[in-house]
């Protein structure tokens, strides 16, 4: 497969996420959606720095605009701080997930596909 451009999802059986990733030069693009109505919630911007409590670490530093009553501002923000410190290159996270009525353990059964979501993306492009 192309690691410049790909599409990767989560099987976990509940709450599954999908991403689109591609490499722009250096930079990578990536868009995270799920659920019942995809759509853009939130866009993360995230650039690889020195860490402050070690100049020898790489983290990341991300600034991030949520539309109006949506709630992908953090995992937005997570996967592109992760994905920019791991990989040293900026990266754009654009995360949209719904599905109605969730309760709290559907809600953390997200976030952690998120997190496997990004752990997949950070296997291909390395």
């Amino acid at each position: 497969m192309d690691r410049t451009e790909f599409t990767i999802e989560t099987d976990t059986g509940a709450y599954d996420l999908t991403a689109s990733v591609r490499m722009i030069g250096p930079d990578l693009l990536i868009a995270i959606w799920g659920g019942e109505r995809p759509h853009i919630g939130a866009v993360a911007v995230a650039q690889p720095r020195p860490s402050l409590k070690d100049p020898d670490v790489t983290s990341a530093t991300a600034s991030v605009i949520c539309f109006v009553g949506h709630k992908e501002d953090e995992l937005a923000k997570a996967s592109a701080e992760i994905l920019a410190a791991a990989l040293n290159t900026p990266v754009v996270v654009a995360a949209g997930i719904h599905w109605d009525n969730l309760d709290e353990e559907a809600i953390l059964r997200i976030i952690k596909n998120s997190e496997i979501l990004v752990e997949m993306i950070l296997e291909k492009c390395v």
